[in-house]
Protein backbone atom coordinates (compact mmCIF):
# COMPACT_ATOMS: atom_id res chain seq x y z
CA UNK A 1 0.00 0.00 0.00
CA UNK A 2 1.31 3.73 -0.91
CA UNK A 3 0.93 6.18 1.10
CA UNK A 4 0.03 9.78 0.30
CA UNK A 5 3.07 12.34 -0.07
CA UNK A 6 4.04 13.46 3.13
CA UNK A 7 2.16 11.12 5.34
CA UNK A 8 3.28 11.53 9.02
CA UNK A 9 2.08 9.90 11.88
CA UNK A 10 3.02 10.62 15.41
CA UNK A 11 3.60 8.23 18.03
CA UNK A 12 3.93 8.49 22.20
CA UNK A 13 3.96 5.46 24.69
CA UNK A 14 2.68 5.35 28.29
CA UNK A 15 5.30 3.23 29.43
CA UNK A 16 3.94 1.95 32.41
CA UNK A 17 0.48 0.90 31.18
CA UNK A 18 -0.44 -2.25 31.75
CA UNK A 19 1.60 -2.96 34.55
CA UNK A 20 -0.91 -3.97 37.46
CA UNK A 21 -2.58 -6.82 34.69
CA UNK A 22 -0.77 -9.53 35.26
CA UNK A 23 -0.37 -8.99 39.51
CA UNK A 24 -4.31 -8.29 39.53
CA UNK A 25 -4.02 -4.62 40.57
CA UNK A 26 -7.30 -3.33 38.01
CA UNK A 27 -5.24 -0.80 36.74
CA UNK A 28 -1.92 0.92 36.24
CA UNK A 29 -3.18 4.76 37.66
CA UNK A 30 -0.59 6.36 40.06
CA UNK A 31 2.53 6.17 40.96
CA UNK A 32 2.08 4.36 44.11
CA UNK A 33 0.28 1.11 42.37
CA UNK A 34 3.14 1.56 39.39
CA UNK A 35 5.81 0.91 42.23
CA UNK A 36 3.36 -1.79 43.75
CA UNK A 37 2.91 -3.42 40.88
CA UNK A 38 6.66 -3.57 39.85
CA UNK A 39 7.28 -5.10 43.56
CA UNK A 40 4.92 -8.05 42.48
CA UNK A 41 6.73 -8.60 39.47
CA UNK A 42 4.88 -7.02 36.99
CA UNK A 43 6.97 -5.41 34.25
CA UNK A 44 6.47 -3.17 30.92
CA UNK A 45 4.95 -4.42 28.32
CA UNK A 46 3.93 -0.99 26.70
CA UNK A 47 7.02 -0.70 24.42
CA UNK A 48 6.76 -3.99 23.41
CA UNK A 49 2.94 -3.51 22.20
CA UNK A 50 3.97 -0.21 20.25
CA UNK A 51 6.93 -1.62 18.47
CA UNK A 52 4.80 -4.22 17.01
CA UNK A 53 2.48 -1.37 15.46
CA UNK A 54 4.78 0.58 14.06
CA UNK A 55 7.11 -2.38 12.90
CA UNK A 56 4.16 -2.99 10.22
CA UNK A 57 3.58 0.46 9.41
CA UNK A 58 4.16 1.04 5.63
CA UNK A 59 7.79 2.17 4.70
CA UNK A 60 6.94 5.43 3.10
CA UNK A 61 5.43 7.30 5.93
CA UNK A 62 7.20 9.12 7.96
CA UNK A 63 6.99 8.57 12.19
CA UNK A 64 7.98 11.22 14.98
CA UNK A 65 8.13 10.62 17.86
CA UNK A 66 9.16 11.45 21.83
CA UNK A 67 12.89 9.81 23.21
CA UNK A 68 13.33 6.90 25.06
CA UNK A 69 10.50 4.33 26.04
CA UNK A 70 7.72 6.82 25.54
CA UNK A 71 8.25 6.32 21.96
CA UNK A 72 12.18 5.95 20.18
CA UNK A 73 12.62 2.71 22.18
CA UNK A 74 9.42 1.06 20.49
CA UNK A 75 10.54 2.18 16.76
CA UNK A 76 14.34 1.12 17.88
CA UNK A 77 12.86 -2.26 18.98
CA UNK A 78 10.93 -2.63 15.57
CA UNK A 79 13.75 -1.49 13.35
CA UNK A 80 12.07 1.39 12.15
CA UNK A 81 13.35 4.71 11.49
CA UNK A 82 11.98 7.41 13.46
CA UNK A 83 12.27 11.51 14.01
CA UNK A 84 12.72 12.37 17.78
CA UNK A 85 10.72 15.74 17.49
CA UNK A 86 10.30 15.68 21.89
CA UNK A 87 12.33 15.21 24.77
CA UNK A 88 10.38 13.73 27.82
CA UNK A 89 11.46 15.26 31.87
CA UNK A 90 12.97 11.65 32.39
CA UNK A 91 11.34 8.67 34.19
CA UNK A 92 9.11 7.07 35.15
CA UNK A 93 7.04 9.27 33.10
CA UNK A 94 3.53 10.84 34.29
CA UNK A 95 -0.06 12.30 32.77
CA UNK A 96 1.84 15.42 32.34
CA UNK A 97 4.65 14.01 30.12
CA UNK A 98 2.49 12.58 28.07
CA UNK A 99 -0.18 15.44 27.38
CA UNK A 100 3.38 17.67 26.88
CA UNK A 101 4.64 14.77 24.37
CA UNK A 102 1.05 14.42 22.54
CA UNK A 103 1.78 18.85 21.68
CA UNK A 104 4.71 18.78 20.66
CA UNK A 105 4.03 16.03 18.17
CA UNK A 106 0.85 17.77 16.80
CA UNK A 107 3.03 21.21 16.40
CA UNK A 108 5.31 19.29 14.72
CA UNK A 109 3.07 18.26 12.00
CA UNK A 110 1.47 14.55 12.75
CA UNK A 111 -1.54 14.03 10.64
CA UNK A 112 -2.25 10.88 12.56
CA UNK A 113 -1.13 10.39 16.43
CA UNK A 114 -0.98 6.89 17.70
CA UNK A 115 -0.91 6.74 21.37
CA UNK A 116 0.11 3.18 23.02
CA UNK A 117 -1.93 2.76 26.96
CA UNK A 118 -5.51 2.27 28.36
CA UNK A 119 -8.20 4.13 29.28
CA UNK A 120 -6.44 6.46 31.46
CA UNK A 121 -3.99 7.89 28.77
CA UNK A 122 -6.81 8.28 26.56
CA UNK A 123 -7.59 11.13 29.22
CA UNK A 124 -4.42 12.42 28.86
CA UNK A 125 -4.27 12.42 24.96
CA UNK A 126 -8.12 14.32 25.36
CA UNK A 127 -6.51 16.93 27.79
CA UNK A 128 -4.02 17.69 25.63
CA UNK A 129 -5.87 18.18 22.47
CA UNK A 130 -9.45 19.61 23.70
CA UNK A 131 -12.71 19.75 23.33
CA UNK A 132 -11.97 20.09 19.73
CA UNK A 133 -9.22 17.87 18.39
CA UNK A 134 -7.05 19.12 15.22
CA UNK A 135 -5.61 15.33 14.53
CA UNK A 136 -7.31 12.30 14.53
CA UNK A 137 -5.93 9.81 16.62
CA UNK A 138 -5.99 5.72 17.44
CA UNK A 139 -5.13 4.02 20.52
CA UNK A 140 -2.18 1.09 20.31
CA UNK A 141 -4.05 -1.26 22.96
CA UNK A 142 -1.69 -1.26 26.10
CA UNK A 143 -3.18 -0.76 29.33
CA UNK A 144 -5.43 -3.21 31.61
CA UNK A 145 -8.92 -1.33 31.38
CA UNK A 146 -9.59 -0.59 28.00
CA UNK A 147 -13.09 0.30 27.44
CA UNK A 148 -13.31 3.78 25.81
CA UNK A 149 -14.09 3.44 21.95
CA UNK A 150 -10.62 5.06 20.79
CA UNK A 151 -8.44 1.44 20.67
CA UNK A 152 -7.52 -0.59 17.73
CA UNK A 153 -8.39 -4.61 18.28
CA UNK A 154 -4.95 -5.43 18.82
CA UNK A 155 -1.70 -3.64 18.26
CA UNK A 156 -1.53 -4.91 14.48
CA UNK A 157 -5.13 -3.89 13.54
CA UNK A 158 -4.00 -0.29 14.19
CA UNK A 159 -1.20 -1.47 12.01
CA UNK A 160 -3.90 -1.71 9.48
CA UNK A 161 -5.71 1.31 10.29
CA UNK A 162 -2.83 3.60 10.35
CA UNK A 163 -1.47 2.12 6.84
CA UNK A 164 -4.92 2.68 5.11
CA UNK A 165 -5.22 6.28 6.81
CA UNK A 166 -1.87 7.46 5.36
CA UNK A 167 -2.47 5.67 1.91
CA UNK A 168 -6.12 7.48 2.03
CA UNK A 169 -8.54 4.63 1.99
CA UNK A 170 -10.82 3.14 3.36
CA UNK A 171 -11.35 5.03 6.40
CA UNK A 172 -14.02 6.83 7.94
CA UNK A 173 -13.41 9.30 10.79
CA UNK A 174 -15.69 9.46 13.63
CA UNK A 175 -16.07 10.95 17.17
CA UNK A 176 -15.35 7.94 19.71
CA UNK A 177 -16.05 8.28 23.36
CA UNK A 178 -12.95 8.08 26.04
CA UNK A 179 -14.48 6.58 29.09
CA UNK A 180 -12.70 5.61 32.80
CA UNK A 181 -13.78 3.50 35.29
CA UNK A 182 -12.37 4.68 39.08
CA UNK A 183 -9.50 2.23 39.48
CA UNK A 184 -10.11 2.18 43.84
CA UNK A 185 -13.43 1.58 43.15
CA UNK A 186 -12.87 -1.84 40.88
CA UNK A 187 -9.95 -2.98 43.72
CA UNK A 188 -13.12 -2.63 46.28
CA UNK A 189 -15.18 -4.78 43.66
CA UNK A 190 -17.68 -2.02 42.65
CA UNK A 191 -17.65 -1.25 38.66
CA UNK A 192 -17.85 3.04 38.50
CA UNK A 193 -17.27 4.72 34.74
CA UNK A 194 -17.43 8.20 33.56
CA UNK A 195 -17.78 9.63 29.98
CA UNK A 196 -14.67 12.18 29.81
CA UNK A 197 -15.32 13.13 25.99
CA UNK A 198 -14.70 12.28 22.47
CA UNK A 199 -11.47 11.95 19.86
CA UNK A 200 -11.88 11.82 16.30
CA UNK A 201 -10.95 8.23 15.66
CA UNK A 202 -10.24 6.78 11.87
CA UNK A 203 -12.35 3.70 11.43
CA UNK A 204 -11.93 -0.02 9.64
CA UNK A 205 -14.40 -2.00 10.04
CA UNK A 206 -13.92 -4.53 12.44
CA UNK A 207 -10.25 -2.76 13.01
CA UNK A 208 -11.06 -0.44 15.87
CA UNK A 209 -13.32 -1.60 19.18
CA UNK A 210 -16.78 -0.51 20.43
CA UNK A 211 -17.24 1.00 23.50
CA UNK A 212 -18.15 -1.56 26.46
CA UNK A 213 -21.68 -1.93 27.33
CA UNK A 214 -23.17 -1.60 31.38
CA UNK A 215 -25.08 -5.64 32.00
CA UNK A 216 -28.13 -5.82 33.29
CA UNK A 217 -27.05 -9.38 34.47
CA UNK A 218 -27.99 -12.98 33.64
CA UNK A 219 -31.86 -14.39 32.79
CA UNK A 220 -32.45 -15.17 35.76
CA UNK A 221 -32.57 -18.86 35.46
CA UNK A 222 -28.80 -18.83 33.47
CA UNK A 223 -26.36 -18.88 36.23
CA UNK A 224 -27.43 -22.37 37.45
CA UNK A 225 -27.97 -23.62 34.11
CA UNK A 226 -24.59 -22.68 32.99
CA UNK A 227 -22.74 -23.42 36.37
CA UNK A 228 -23.97 -27.17 36.02
CA UNK A 229 -22.20 -27.17 32.35
CA UNK A 230 -18.82 -26.31 33.89
CA UNK A 231 -19.13 -28.73 36.64
CA UNK A 232 -20.03 -31.27 33.88
CA UNK A 233 -17.08 -29.58 32.13
CA UNK A 234 -14.62 -29.37 34.71
CA UNK A 235 -15.46 -32.82 36.63
CA UNK A 236 -15.29 -33.45 40.64
CA UNK A 237 -12.22 -32.18 42.29
CA UNK A 238 -11.54 -30.13 39.16
CA UNK A 239 -9.57 -27.12 39.40
CA UNK A 240 -11.19 -23.93 37.75
CA UNK A 241 -10.57 -20.16 36.82
CA UNK A 242 -12.89 -17.85 36.48
CA UNK A 243 -12.56 -15.25 34.70
CA UNK A 244 -14.17 -11.11 35.13
CA UNK A 245 -17.56 -10.09 34.98
CA UNK A 246 -20.96 -10.71 36.39
CA UNK A 247 -21.65 -13.53 34.04
CA UNK A 248 -18.69 -15.68 36.12
CA UNK A 249 -19.63 -13.91 39.19
CA UNK A 250 -23.01 -15.08 38.79
CA UNK A 251 -21.43 -18.63 37.88
CA UNK A 252 -19.07 -18.47 40.77
CA UNK A 253 -22.08 -18.25 43.19
CA UNK A 254 -24.43 -20.90 41.73
CA UNK A 255 -21.20 -23.00 42.38
CA UNK A 256 -21.16 -22.32 46.02
CA UNK A 257 -18.30 -19.43 46.05
CA UNK A 258 -20.09 -16.38 46.50
CA UNK A 259 -16.88 -14.61 48.31
CA UNK A 260 -15.55 -14.84 43.96
CA UNK A 261 -14.42 -11.25 42.56
CA UNK A 262 -16.42 -9.19 40.03
CA UNK A 263 -13.26 -8.03 38.43
CA UNK A 264 -11.08 -10.40 39.23
CA UNK A 265 -9.63 -14.17 37.87
CA UNK A 266 -10.37 -16.52 41.10
CA UNK A 267 -9.64 -20.18 41.29
CA UNK A 268 -11.96 -22.54 42.60
CA UNK A 269 -11.88 -26.26 43.28
CA UNK A 270 -14.97 -27.94 42.43
CA UNK A 271 -16.46 -30.51 45.14
CA UNK A 272 -17.12 -34.52 45.18
CA UNK A 273 -19.55 -35.86 42.31
CA UNK A 274 -22.19 -36.26 45.67
CA UNK A 275 -22.28 -32.35 45.91
CA UNK A 276 -22.51 -31.40 42.39
CA UNK A 277 -25.92 -33.15 42.43
CA UNK A 278 -28.08 -33.28 38.97
CA UNK A 279 -27.42 -30.18 37.72
CA UNK A 280 -29.58 -27.83 39.17
CA UNK A 281 -29.36 -25.15 41.68
CA UNK A 282 -29.55 -26.58 44.92
CA UNK A 283 -27.48 -29.59 43.57
CA UNK A 284 -24.85 -27.24 43.38
CA UNK A 285 -25.10 -24.85 46.45
CA UNK A 286 -21.97 -26.37 47.55
CA UNK A 287 -20.12 -27.90 44.80
CA UNK A 288 -16.96 -25.15 44.71
CA UNK A 289 -14.21 -23.56 47.15
CA UNK A 290 -12.45 -20.31 46.48
CA UNK A 291 -9.15 -20.82 46.76
CA UNK A 292 -7.55 -17.73 45.44
CA UNK A 293 -9.52 -14.94 45.11
CA UNK A 294 -7.91 -11.94 42.49
CA UNK A 295 -5.21 -14.26 41.86
CA UNK A 296 -1.71 -12.95 40.17
CA UNK A 297 0.14 -14.75 37.37
CA UNK A 298 2.57 -15.99 39.56
CA UNK A 299 0.57 -17.44 41.67
CA UNK A 300 -1.09 -19.14 38.56
CA UNK A 301 2.33 -20.15 37.48
CA UNK A 302 2.92 -22.11 40.50
CA UNK A 303 0.09 -24.45 40.40
CA UNK A 304 0.89 -27.90 40.87
CA UNK A 305 -1.83 -28.69 37.36
CA UNK A 306 -3.63 -26.62 34.89
CA UNK A 307 -7.06 -25.81 35.51
CA UNK A 308 -10.21 -25.57 33.09
CA UNK A 309 -10.54 -21.62 32.28
CA UNK A 310 -14.23 -20.18 32.26
CA UNK A 311 -14.77 -16.96 30.12
CA UNK A 312 -17.23 -14.52 29.42
CA UNK A 313 -16.53 -12.06 26.66
CA UNK A 314 -16.90 -7.81 27.56
CA UNK A 315 -20.55 -6.77 26.66
CA UNK A 316 -20.36 -4.64 23.36
CA UNK A 317 -16.59 -5.39 22.84
CA UNK A 318 -16.95 -8.67 22.72
CA UNK A 319 -13.23 -8.90 23.39
CA UNK A 320 -12.20 -13.02 25.49
CA UNK A 321 -8.69 -12.55 26.37
CA UNK A 322 -6.76 -9.23 26.99
CA UNK A 323 -9.12 -7.06 28.39
CA UNK A 324 -8.46 -7.03 32.01
CA UNK A 325 -7.81 -10.60 32.61
CA UNK A 326 -3.90 -10.63 31.53
CA UNK A 327 -3.04 -12.58 34.39
CA UNK A 328 -4.15 -15.36 32.44
CA UNK A 329 -0.93 -15.19 30.76
CA UNK A 330 0.05 -16.70 27.10
CA UNK A 331 1.89 -19.30 28.66
CA UNK A 332 -0.92 -20.98 30.98
CA UNK A 333 -2.99 -20.07 28.23
CA UNK A 334 -0.87 -22.31 25.76
CA UNK A 335 -1.10 -25.09 28.24
CA UNK A 336 -4.70 -24.90 29.35
CA UNK A 337 -5.00 -25.68 25.45
CA UNK A 338 -9.05 -25.22 23.17
CA UNK A 339 -10.06 -28.47 25.24
CA UNK A 340 -9.91 -26.33 28.62
CA UNK A 341 -11.06 -23.28 27.49
CA UNK A 342 -14.69 -22.75 28.68
CA UNK A 343 -15.94 -19.67 26.72
CA UNK A 344 -19.45 -18.88 28.77
CA UNK A 345 -22.27 -15.90 27.45
CA UNK A 346 -26.05 -15.65 27.15
CA UNK A 347 -28.08 -16.12 23.63
CA UNK A 348 -28.51 -12.12 24.49
CA UNK A 349 -24.84 -11.22 24.76
CA UNK A 350 -24.07 -13.22 21.77
CA UNK A 351 -26.90 -11.71 19.96
CA UNK A 352 -25.82 -8.25 20.55
CA UNK A 353 -22.12 -8.65 18.89
CA UNK A 354 -24.42 -8.64 15.18
CA UNK A 355 -22.07 -11.37 14.38
CA UNK A 356 -18.52 -9.51 15.07
CA UNK A 357 -16.27 -12.38 16.42
CA UNK A 358 -15.32 -12.54 20.11
CA UNK A 359 -11.73 -10.73 19.98
CA UNK A 360 -8.49 -12.15 21.14
CA UNK A 361 -4.97 -9.81 22.49
CA UNK A 362 -3.11 -12.25 24.64
CA UNK A 363 0.20 -10.32 24.23
CA UNK A 364 1.36 -13.26 21.88
CA UNK A 365 0.57 -12.60 18.28
CA UNK A 366 0.99 -16.28 17.45
CA UNK A 367 -1.30 -17.43 20.25
CA UNK A 368 -3.95 -14.98 19.24
CA UNK A 369 -3.44 -16.99 15.84
CA UNK A 370 -3.58 -20.47 16.96
CA UNK A 371 -7.05 -19.60 18.80
CA UNK A 372 -8.83 -17.83 16.28
CA UNK A 373 -11.53 -20.22 14.52
CA UNK A 374 -14.34 -21.48 15.77
CA UNK A 375 -15.28 -22.36 19.48
CA UNK A 376 -18.46 -23.68 21.16
CA UNK A 377 -19.77 -21.54 23.71
CA UNK A 378 -21.70 -22.42 26.60
CA UNK A 379 -25.37 -20.80 26.49
CA UNK A 380 -27.17 -22.37 29.36
CA UNK A 381 -27.59 -26.11 30.53
CA UNK A 382 -26.98 -28.73 27.72
CA UNK A 383 -27.09 -25.70 25.16
CA UNK A 384 -24.66 -23.83 23.14
CA UNK A 385 -23.79 -22.16 20.09
CA UNK A 386 -20.83 -22.09 17.75
CA UNK A 387 -18.94 -18.56 17.26
CA UNK A 388 -15.69 -17.56 15.59
CA UNK A 389 -12.97 -16.23 17.99
CA UNK A 390 -10.44 -13.53 15.99
CA UNK A 391 -7.21 -11.59 16.64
Amino acid sequence: MTSAPGARIGLVVNPVAGLGGLVGLKGSDGAEVQRRALALGARPQAVARAALTIGQLPPDVEVITVDGPMGAAAARAAGRPARVVHHSTGEPSTAADTRAAVRALVAAGAGLLLFCGGDGTARDVLDALGPEPRVPVLGIPAGVKMHSAVFAVHPRAAAEVAAAWAAGRGVRLTAAEVVDRDEAALRAGRVSARLYGRLTVPVLPARVQQRKTGSSGPDPGTPAGLAAEVAERVGPGGLLLLGPGSTTYAVATALGAPGASLTGVDLLRLGPASALGPGHADGLATAARLLIRDARADQLRALPTTPCIALSPIGGQGFLLGRGNQQLTPELLRAAGRERLLVLATEAKLAALAGRPLLLDTGDPDLDDALSGHVRVITGRRSGAVYRLSA
